[in-house]
């Protein structure tokens, strides 16, 4: 069903308060590194509000809440894992890149090994990131789809274009401060059709956890050993921890705003901060499709779900009021624009562009070409959306299994780096291509469940660089 003027007018706003958003802040970029890193100035508070709305896409939004109407509450395990992940890399990897002047995360590894790791790294990290967070925009156009009859194809463009317009305009600073407004907008939506559920349930919050009880749905933890099932105990805290080793220790998404804080203390503060309020964020998503699935027990649809991801989007289109419904929709628009173009952006700028020119590497130069790779990225990421209709499984399931493929391999050659000193650069990408290679028998060949993905990748990338460095010993970094 299409949604009334009001509603839209709503979303429309909002559309176009952000863009405004991206224009006036990029007054204030005048260079490629205030573009890029925001003058290394921002607040610690700031920062962590984009680190939890960065992770908190429409994925999360759509289908952590379809998780629990489905099946139980056993995602938790993976949001314990991911809060112990962040002390680590709060007090491993942090140091690292306050270490220098960097820009990206990939310089450390020039640094170490030289610019052929670097390079590598960063072709992983822009080809993975592209793919997940175009997955990430094809639920947010699934929301545009459902609420204006819109052909898919369209509502990506649409979705995707704004997305580019903000982050073209103002960089990094545009990118933090628009994510605190999403964080504030899905996070209040959430709450109040969480209310209106609630209000509408017999017995209130605890006739929906009776009910939930009796049914086996709040389950959290699940003991099984079993490597191919995700929602185990030991997959999420060990597999959770990994997963933020590589999501949040090394991938330039989140390495970039911990650049732009004013200290290595401010940035670990964001950081640690952030995963107390990720647990909260995923019990009450969870709850959420508790209610949901209390509801439509009550209520049943007049054509069944097809997939779980549109429980709560179907849920906000035909049960909530106007106004309500623009508000809820801005939150899901919100949450699935994409905060990865100014990084994707940068990191082929400084990691791959600028070692190419040489010294025709202006700064203004360098701006200039983080600006086309936005929307360069952005067309990119639009294709993938477009693509998303023929996905079988969770979306949520195959973004995490997309960004874990390879932030385990980039998270090994990291290891190598800090543990390994002997490993040089020639031993470093074997054990690259070794990881990439044992990843790819893993993803296509094994039943293993995702959340082992950086673990596994992580070993194999680490084992085989080690192995390769009797063979060749280390040499002087070729940094280039």
């Amino acid at each position: 069903m299409s949604v009334g003027a009001t509603d839209l007018a709503i979303l429309a706003a909002y559309i176009a308060g952000t863009i405004a958003l991206g224009i006036l802040l990029g007054r204030r970029a005048p260079s490629a590194e205030q573009y890029t890193l925001g003058g290394r100035e921002q607040s610690w508070l700031l920062i962590l509000l984009s680190i939890v709305a960065t992770e908190t896409s429409t994925v999360t939004f759509l289908s952590i809440p379809g998780f629990a109407y489905g099946r139980d509450l056993t995602w938790l395990q993976i949001a314990f894992g991911f809060l112990i992940g962040r002390v680590i890399v709060a007090h491993l990897l942090l140091p690292l890149f306050f270490s220098g002047a960097f820009v990206t995360a990939y310089e450390v590894l020039n640094a170490r090994f030289g610019g052929v790791v670097q390079r590598a790294a960063s072709v992983l990290f822009v080809s993975t990131r592209t793919l997940a967070d175009g997955l990430r925009l094809y639920l947010t156009a699934i929301v545009v789809q459902e609420m204006t009859g819109w052909p898919l194809a369209v509502a990506v463009t649409v979705a995707g274009v704004a997305a580019v317009l903000y982050t073209w305009y103002g960089g990094l600073r545009a990118v933090l401060w628009t994510d605190a407004a999403q964080f504030a907008i899905y996070v209040a939506g959430a709450l109040a059709a969480l209310w209106i559920l609630v209000e509408r349930a017999p017995g209130g919050v605890g006739g929906i956890l009776d009910r939930a009880a009796a049914a086996g749905k709040l389950r959290v933890f699940d003991l099984s050993l079993d490597l191919s099932e995700p929602y185990a105990l030991l997959a999420g805290l060990v597999g959770g921890i990994f997963i933020t080793l590589g999501s949040h220790g090394v991938d330039q998404m989140m390495v970039q705003r911990y650049l732009s804080a004013r200290s290595l203390g401010d940035a670990r503060r964001a950081l640690v901060a952030s995963g107390f309020v990720v647990v909260v964020q995923f019990a009450l998503f969870l709850f959420l499709g508790l209610a949901l699935w209390s509801f439509y027990t009550d209520h049943p649809p007049a054509t069944a779900f097809d997939r779980s991801d549109r429980v709560f989007v179907r849920y906000i289109l035909d049960q909530l009021p106007v106004g309500l419904v623009g508000l809820l929709l801005g939150a899901i628009f919100a949450a699935g624009l994409s905060g990865s173009l100014n990084s994707c952006a940068a990191t082929a700028a400084r990691d791959l562009w600028r070692p190419f020119v040489g010294a025709g590497a202006s700064d203004q130069r360098e701006l200039a070409v983080t600006r086309a790779m936005t929307v360069a990225f952005g067309a990119a990421q639009i294709a993938v959306a477009i693509g998303g209709r023929w996905l079988e499984a969770s979306v949520i399931e195959a973004v995490l299994g997309i960004a874990g493929f390879t932030s385990g391999i980039v998270l090994g050659i990291f290891f190598l780096g800090m543990f390994a000193r002997r490993v040089g650069q020639r031993a470093a990408m074997i054990g690259l291509i070794a990881g990439f290679a044992g990843m790819t028998t893993i993803y296509f060949a094994s039943d293993l469940a995702w959340p082992w993905y950086p673990l596994a990748g992580s070993a194999m990338t680490f084992a085989a660089g080690w192995a390769a460095s009797f063979i060749w010993r280390r040499q002087p970094a070729l940094v280039s």
